[in-house]
């Protein structure tokens, strides 16, 4: 499921990781620059300037960006908000670069921390005599935040695609059956939980099935070779 490698790809990741750093300076210190190589997700950051989410090379996409992948949706998404775990607001823009082909090679992403604008934007509507706004309504216009997780492993990545689809399920594991466990199945590959290596077992132990459940599972949701990701992973055999 993931995009795959081409020389023209593998070309333009290594023009836009040059650009990575430019890019970074010329904007303000609150901004972000980072560049995902698609074919190599999860862990697909190989080029970062700037500390807003406190990522390095190396570490993986977030989730939005998984979910997108499985979705098949590389158009431009712009001029997003995102919410941090400490709640911070950003703004986000996210631009897919593609290949000769077509074929979507990257992801060039710019994320900015929004928190001293908002600020400003208060101080300066107070110094011209408007009521001061609550900060998560400072910015006119603004649309509703995207759920958009920034993490620094994947460990942590798993975690968090595992709650926030148990959360949805709305049944406690223990008193779950094998619709509700299989409704969580096609909830997490929506995600992109199987892109992650492992997966499938970490998908089991959640559950409390065996990971021959789990491929059973994906098998009935259509995906009767290969969980979607899970290339790393070879299918057992019976």
């Amino acid at each position: 499921m993931r995009p795959q490698k081409s020389i023209d790809g593998e070309r333009l990741i290594a023009v836009f990781s040059d650009l990575v750093a430019p890019l970074g300076k010329a904007l303000p210190a609150s901004s972000e620059v980072v560049l995902h190589d698609l074919s190599r997700l999860p862990n697909s950051i190989v080029a970062i300037y700037g500390d807003v989410t406190g990522r390095r090379v190396g570490d993986p996409a977030t989730d939005l960006l998984l979910q997108l992948t499985i979705a098949g949706d590389f158009d431009h998404q712009d001029a997003y908000e995102t919410v941090l775990p400490d709640k911070r607001r950003m703004r986000s823009t996210t631009m897919i670069i593609r290949d000769v082909a077509g074929n979507p090679a990257a992801a060039l992403c710019i994320n900015t921390d929004l928190s001293s604008w908002i600020a400003v934007h208060d101080i300066a509507r107070a110094m011209l005599g408007a009521v001061a706004e609550r900060p998560e309504k400072s910015i006119p216009d603004a649309a509703a935040p995207v759920t958009e997780t920034f993490v620094r492993d994947v460990e942590e990545l798993a975690q968090q695609l595992l709650s926030t689809a148990l959360a949805d399920a709305g049944v406690p594991v223990e008193l779950m059956q094998k619709r509700h466990k299989i409704a969580v199945v096609r909830d997490l590959r929506a995600r992109g939980m199987f892109l992650l290596r492992d997966a499938v077992e970490t998908v089991a132990t959640a559950l409390n099935v065996t990971r021959f459940t789990i491929y059973n599972y994906l098998n009935e949701l259509g995906e009767d070779d290969d969980a979607p990701g899970d290339a790393a992973l070879p299918h057992p055999k019976g």
